[in-house]
C-alpha cells in the first residue's frame, strides 16, 4: 500500500519532467551535437577547412559561428537555454501535486496558469494504468482516473509502476463504499521490500517486463480470458479498409501491366506502406490481450512493449453491442463495444477506443465477458435467450419481431429485427448481414422513447429509442409494431425504475458487507 490516500498533498515521479517533455530537449541537443560533429571531422579532415570558401553565409548557422569565431558564445546560450528548460521543468515538477481524501481526487499544476483539477470517487468510472515502453524503462507508469462527464478525467503522470498499482487500489476501495478503518487493515497485509542497489534495480526492472499482464493473486490464470493470436491476425485482415485495399491494389497491378507505366505502382507504395505499419502496430498492441474479474471490477489489460490496463468497477457499463461483421461470419468471430459515462485518453487494444473491450472472440468468449460486464443480465438462465439474438434468424424464438408489413423498411433484417427483456435489462436484435445485439442493463438507462413518423404512422409501426450516455453504441430499434411498441414502453420504463431503486452496485464492497452482515 502507498500513503498517498492520506489527503495530503504529494508529488509525482522525480523523473516526471523528463518523461513529458525532457526526451524532446534530449533528442533536439542530440541533433545539434550530430550537426556540430560533422563540422569538427570537416574542419580537420575535409578539404575546404570550415565555412564556405567564398565567405558566405550558406544558410547554416554552425559554419557561421565558427567563422565569426562565436563558439564560446553559441556554447553560453545553449547552456542558457539548457538550464532555462531544467528549470522550467524542475518548477513544473514542483508545483505539480496531487491529493486523494475520502471524497475526491485532487490535482494542482502549472507555473504561471495554475489549474485545478477535481474527480468525485463516487463519479469513477474506470482507472487505466499506462506503461510507454521508455517510462517503463524507469519503473514508471502513468494513472488515468476515468470521471462521468466531458473532459473530466484526473490524470497522474507519472508514479513509480508499484505504486500506481497500489494507488489505484486505494482509490477504488474508497469509491466501493469501504470503511478507510478496512482499507488500513488490509493494509497491514502488505509489506514493501525495496531491494538494494543497482543489482536490485535491474532485477525489478527485468521481472516487470517478464511478469503476466495480470497479477495472479488478483484473478486465477485459469479464469482469464486471453485473445488468440491467429485470430487476431485474421480478424485484422478481414475487414472492409482491408478488402477495399486488396481490390484497390489488384486493379492497380493490371492497370501497370496494361500501360506499363512503373509510374503507378511506385505512386500507390506510400499506401501500402501505412497501410502495413498500422496492421502491426494493431496487432502488436493486442499481444497479451487479458480479460478477467477481480475484486474490484473487470480488468482490461493489453501491450508488449508498451502496456496499458483498466479496471472498470462494477456498475459502469451502461449498454452492451455484440457485433459480427459479415466477413467474419464463416469463422464465428465477434466484437463487444461498451457504452460508459467517460472516455480515455489512452487507445484500446488493435488501436481502437477503449469502448471496445473484446476486439475478437469466438462464442465462448462472448459468453465468458458478457459474465463479466453484466452478470446480472447474462446469467445462466439468460444465456440461451441472448445466444438466440445472435445467432437466430427470427420467428418464434424469444423475440417480439417486425411485423412482415414492416419488410419495405427493413429489407433483409425484417425477421431479425426485434427485442426481448429479461429479468434486468432489454435485448434489442438488427441486422441480417452484419448481425448485432444490443444489451441495456434496466439500471443505466436514462429514458425510453417511442416515435412515428410519417412513413410509420401509416403502417402502424413505430420506432423505439432507449437512452444511454453517449457512446459508439444507439440502442435503437426501428420498424416495430405499434401497439408492441408501446407496451415494451411501459414494461420498460417500470422495470427501470424498480431496478434502479434496488441498484447498489455503485458502492460494491458496502453491499456486500452489508449483506454479509
Amino acid at each position: 500500500m502507498t500513503d498517498f490516500a492520506d489527503g495530503e498533498w504529494h508529488r509525482l515521479h522525480r523523473a516526471t519532467p523528463l518523461f513529458r517533455g525532457g526526451l524532446a530537449v534530449l533528442i533536439l541537443a542530440g541533433l545539434v551535437l550530430g550537426s556540430f560533429r560533422d563540422r569538427v571531422i570537416d574542419l580537420f579532415f575535409g578539404d575546404r577547412g570550415f565555412g564556405d570558401p567564398d565567405g558566405d553565409f550558406g544558410g547554416d548557422p554552425l559554419d557561421f559561428i565558427l567563422r565569426e569565431n562565436l563558439v564560446l558564445a553559441a556554447f553560453g546560450v545553449a547552456l542558457l537555454v539548457l538550464l532555462l528548460a531544467v528549470g522550467g521543468f524542475y518548477l513544473s515538477w514542483r508545483l505539480h501535486t496531487f491529493r486523494i481524501t475520502d471524497e475526491v481526487v485532487e490535482v494542482r499544476s502549472g507555473i504561471l496558469f495554475r489549474t485545478n483539477r477535481k474527480g468525485r470517487l463516487d463519479r469513477i468510472q474506470g482507472i487505466n494504468i499506462a506503461r510507454p515502453f521508455i517510462p517503463r524503462l524507469f519503473g514508471a507508469a502513468k494513472l488515468e482516473i476515468s470521471v462521468a462527464g466531458n473532459d473530466a478525467n484526473v490524470q497522474l503522470s507519472y508514479l513509480r509502476s508499484a505504486d500506481a498499482d497500489a494507488l489505484r487500489r486505494e482509490i477504488l476501495l474508497l469509491a466501493s463504499g469501504a470503511r478507510r478503518s478496512a482499507i488500513a487493515g488490509d493494509a497491514e497485509q502488505w509489506t514493501e521490500h525495496p531491494g538494494p542497489g543497482v543489482g536490485a534495480l535491474l532485477e525489478d526492472r527485468a521481472r516487470e517486463f517478464l511478469a503476466p499482464e495480470l497479477d495472479p493473486s488478483l484473478a486465477p490464470p485459469e479464469s482469464v480470458l486471453r485473445m488468440n493470436p491467429g485470430r487476431l491476425i485474421g480478424s485484422t485482415i478481414l475487414t472492409d479498409a482491408m478488402i477495399f485495399l486488396v481490390i484497390a491494389g489488384i486493379g492497380l497491378t493490371v492497370a501497370v501491366v496494361v500501360t506499363g507505366d512503373i509510374l503507378l505502382l511506385i505512386g500507390f507504395l506510400p499506401a501500402l506502406l501505412g497501410v502495413g505499419g498500422f496492421l502491426v502496430s494493431r496487432i502488436a498492441r493486442s499481444l497479451r490481450y487479458s480479460i478477467a474479474s477481480t475484486p474490484d471490477g473487470v480488468r482490461v489489460g493489453f501491450g508488449l512493449l508498451s502496456t496499458s490496463n483498466e479496471t472498470l468497477p462494477p456498475g459502469r457499463i451502461h449498454s452492451v453491442r455484440v457485433s459480427q461483421p459479415l466477413l467474419w461470419r464463416p469463422f464465428g468471430w465477434w466484437q463487444i463495444a461498451v457504452n460508459r459515462a467517460s472516455r480515455s485518453s489512452q487507445q484500446g487494444a488493435a488501436g481502437q477506443q477503449q469502448t471496445t473491450i473484446l476486439p475478437v472472440g469466438n462464442l465462448d468468449d462472448v459468453r465468458t465477458v458478457l459474465r463479466l460486464l453484466l452478470p446480472d443480465v447474462a446469467t445462466d438462465d439468460a444465456l440461451p435467450l441472448l445466444e438466440r439474438g445472435m445467432l437466430s434468424p427470427g420467428g418464434e424464438d424469444g423475440f417480439i419481431n417486425s411485423p412482415r408489413r414492416a419488410r419495405a423498411l427493413r429489407w433483409f433484417s425484417q425477421p431479425r429485427n426485434g427485442f426481448a427483456l429479461t429479468d434486468a435489462g432489454i435485448l434489442l436484435r438488427t441486422g441480417a448481414i452484419w448481425r448485432a445485439l444490443t444489451i441495456v442493463p434496466f439500471p443505466r438507462m436514462q429514458s425510453v422513447s417511442v416515435r412515428q413518423g410519417p412513413v410509420l404512422r401509416p403502417m402502424r409501426l413505430a420506432a423505439v429509442h432507449v437512452h444511454t450516455v453517449s457512446g459508439p453504441i444507439t440502442p435503437a430499434l426501428g420498424a416495430l409494431d405499434r401497439d408492441a411498441a408501446l407496451a415494451l414502453f411501459a414494461e420498460v420504463a417500470e422495470a427501470s425504475i424498480r431496478t434502479a431503486t434496488a441498484d447498489t452496485t455503485h458502492r460494491w464492497r458496502a453491499s456486500a458487507a452489508g449483506s454479509r452482515a
